[in-house]
């Protein structure tokens, strides 16, 4: 049996194409990623009502064809039927028919390549609003294609879509334009067959439409930087020839094959579109204030406090629903299983790993619950715009700032937001710098080292010192991650400062099934595939810190307790204590001792290396594992008086304090800047496809973290602090 006829669904962002592919696959869909690349691949399934079916498959919004980046050439590859992708039947290219003009320089591309072609004219329902008016029937004599006017959001003029595309499937060659747009120029014809001629042969350019289309395609993406992956040497070859000669003629050929297709647009526009109402909308009357040099700033700062304070407040009951069945959970099964080591293994393993998982869900819905309202309501890319400013002197571009921001809350889902960018290099960077942001997981250590180390006193007669340090922190993160983008974009990831494009689209209401779906798609992505990874870990970490079983001195602490009797409190002592021997004595503990001449330099010993080996799992663990290291339990938080007094009392073997304010801003430091958290790598792992660049990540935020505690603890000696 044949498969049915592949439809792609093409466009701009923010025309509402994801919305009107969910209308014609319902529910009927599945998610993958294209060939090679780690780019979501939408396919579903419908039937037209002439009983035909056909697959159909959502590509990455796009603003052209050309490409300057691995993962934007999948539209094109995706669309021409490139290997390895099928070549498709037809494309139904979506429309805002608010933003006609501009959306149909994608259009004209699309008719280049030789494919069937149907305008879906989306929001028509939202023409009259916009003080415009577009003759459908006159748009379609001009494209030579057929346009069908709809409202996926509404799903108007769906049923005709439907019909339309299944008369394109049975006879093809209605759908295929007839004029050409790009240039009579004799000249850069010549450029564009030269091109041309070097098209690899399984690249299928045996019709003169089609050649023609690879070869405007190749001439405007490839050049000396871009990040092209499959490009054949003798197709770049040919491109760097023919620009160079250009360049020595003093031509621009991208200006030359834009122009072209811009002169086309503004020839027929008057042909089909018409202005009924004023020229400024209401879209641009709004950002004459979200846009604006000081206002568009203040207005987006409270909006990113809100966001903010909502990552924090509004996700915290839930957080703590998910810990408190855990913890009810793990005291089910340990009442069931025993303190044995299946006991052992079910709770603190298993049930605790796949905790500290679900954990993190809250956080990520809320994320991408915003994130998804800004992008669809149209205000996301003016945040891009609005930040791009200041981000460009780091190497990065507006885009990038979200992320980062979102990084306060949880790097996680801050680095699967990095996905808004388009450019690879970019999201790499942006992810190499987000995990240096203070994120949530750092409070709670804070909170125990300062209130433990640092007395409430005040500074200059007013300020408190322990505030101003926990202040200080939070700005400390910002510069450090500030800081490793500017170096990092000049070093590792170099790359040329790639300007700012993107369309201000009209703002409009957020389509609640496509930003229900965005959440549902992104949190389960990150349970799937990131989650196995963090749960892997966190059953390797309970091995490493719970065998050999047998703690040293076991025959003495069964006695204590036997002499104990009755006396609840000390037997519970007892046992914490035999619990931190265990520890010592575990495989976690002897690396703890093994790592300890690392360590010393920067004022740690090997208690707090295991806390640094527990803060893997999550940062928070550290809390924790110190306190099974004390023996006062592992049910302790940072506000635990007894846990901040042991480490307060510490002493070294001469009686010396060993947790000085020295030690504890060294330490501080390290938390800063340390890698510390498997989900974050594993989250790194999954977006970049390979185990490269969270190595990476890991090595230079430890290098750095360590680097970093050695000037201070040092320094500070060498000052006289202690």
């Amino acid at each position: 049996m044949t498969a049915p006829p592949l439809v792609i669904v093409a466009g701009n962002p923010n025309t509402g194409k994801t919305t009107l592919y969910n209308r014609l696959t319902g529910a009927r869909q599945k998610v993958g990623n294209y060939p090679g690349i780690t780019v979501d691949r939408h396919e579903g399934r419908a039937t037209l009502p002439g009983g035909t079916p056909v697959r159909l498959a959502d590509v990455p919004g796009c603003y052209s064809l050309s490409a300057r980046s691995a993962e934007e050439q999948v539209a094109l590859q995706a669309v021409c039927g490139l290997p390895p992708n099928e070549a498709p039947a037809a494309v139904i290219v979506v429309v805002d028919s608010t933003q006609l003009l501009r959306n149909l320089y994608l259009v004209l591309q699309l008719l280049e390549t030789h494919v069937p072609v149907v305008v879906a004219l989306n929001m028509i329902d939202r023409l009259e609003a916009s003080g415009q008016r577009v003759d459908a029937r006159a748009l379609e004599r001009a494209l030579g294609v057929p346009v069908v006017p709809v409202s996926a959001s509404k799903g108007e003029g769906v049923a005709e879509l439907e019909r339309v595309l299944e008369g394109v499937l049975a006879d093809p060659s209605r759908a295929l334009p007839g004029p050409r747009w790009v240039t009579e120029d004799g000249v850069l014809q010549a450029d564009v067959d030269a091109v041309a001629d070097a098209l690899p042969a399984s690249w299928r350019p045996d019709q003169a439409d089609r050649r023609q289309a690879l070869a405007l395609w190749a001439i405007l993406s490839i050049d000396e930087q871009d990040e092209l992956e499959g490009v054949p040497d003798e197709l770049r070859r040919r491109v760097l020839a023919r620009r160079r000669l250009a360049t020595a003629a003093g031509r621009d050929l991208d200006q030359e094959i834009v122009a072209g297709r811009y002169q086309w647009i503004d020839a027929y526009a008057a042909t089909f579109l018409h202005c009924t109402g004023p020229a400024c909308s209401t879209s641009e009357k709004v950002d004459t204030v979200l846009l604006h040099p000081l206002w568009g700033f203040v207005i987006f700062l409270g909006l990113m406090f809100l966001v903010f304070q909502s990552l924090f407040s509004w996700s915290a009951p839930a957080i703590s629903l998910i810990e408190r069945t855990f913890d009810l959970l793990g005291g089910q099964a340990e009442r069931l299983l025993g303190k044995g080591i299946a006991g052992d293994f079910v709770t603190h393993g298993l049930i605790a790993g796949v905790g500290s998982v679900l954990v993190f869900l809250p956080q990520i819905l809320l994320l991408f619950l915003f994130v998804a309202i800004m992008e669809d309501s149209g205000y996301l890319a003016r945040v891009a715009f609005l930040m791009d400013r200041i981000m460009r002197l780091l190497g990065l571009h507006g885009r990038a700032f979200v992320p980062m921001l979102s990084g306060f809350a949880c790097a996680v889902p801050a680095i699967l937001a990095t996905r808004t960018m388009e450019r690879r290099r970019d999201r790499l960077l942006t992810m190499m710098v987000v995990p240096l942001m203070t994120c949530s997981a750092r409070l709670p250590v804070y909170t125990l080292v300062i209130a433990a180390l640092f007395p409430a006193r005040k500074v200059l007669g007013f300020l408190p010192l322990q505030g101003l340090l926990m202040a200080g922190l939070y700005v400390f993160g910002t510069l450090a991650a500030l800081t490793c983008a500017g170096v990092l974009s000049r070093t590792v990831l170099r790359g040329p400062r790639v300007p700012l494009i993107l369309e201000l689209p009209p703002y409009r209401w957020p389509h609640p099934g496509g930003v229900l779906r965005v959440m549902w798609e992104k949190s389960r992505v990150f349970l799937l595939e990131a989650g196995t990874v963090i749960l892997a870990c966190t059953i390797v970490l309970w091995f490493l810190l719970s065998f050999p079983r047998q703690a040293p001195g076991a025959a003495e602490f069964e006695a204590r307790r036997m002499a104990a009797g009755n006396d609840s409190e000390l037997v519970a002592q007892i046992d914490h204590e035999e619990a931190g021997a265990l520890l010592r004595a575990s495989y976690g503990g002897r690396l703890g001792r093994a790592i300890e001449p690392v360590l010393e330099p920067l004022g740690f010993d090997w208690k707090i290396g295991i806390g640094l080996l527990g803060s893997f799992a999550a940062r928070e663990v550290f809390i924790a594992t110190m306190g099974v290291v004390y023996g006062v339990g592992s049910d302790v938080d940072e506000g635990s008086v007894t846990l901040r007094e042991r480490i307060h009392r510490e002493t070294r073997a001469n009686g010396q304090p060993l947790y000085t304010p020295l030690v504890g801003l060294s330490l501080l430091i390290f938390f800063a800047l340390a890698a510390q958290c498997m989900s974050t790598l594993a989250a790194v792992k999954r977006e970049t496809a390979g185990w490269r660049w969270p190595l990476f990540l890991f090595g230079y935020m430890t290098s750095l973290a360590w680097i970093a505690s050695f000037a201070i603890y040092q320094g500070g000696r060498l000052l006289g602090f202690s």
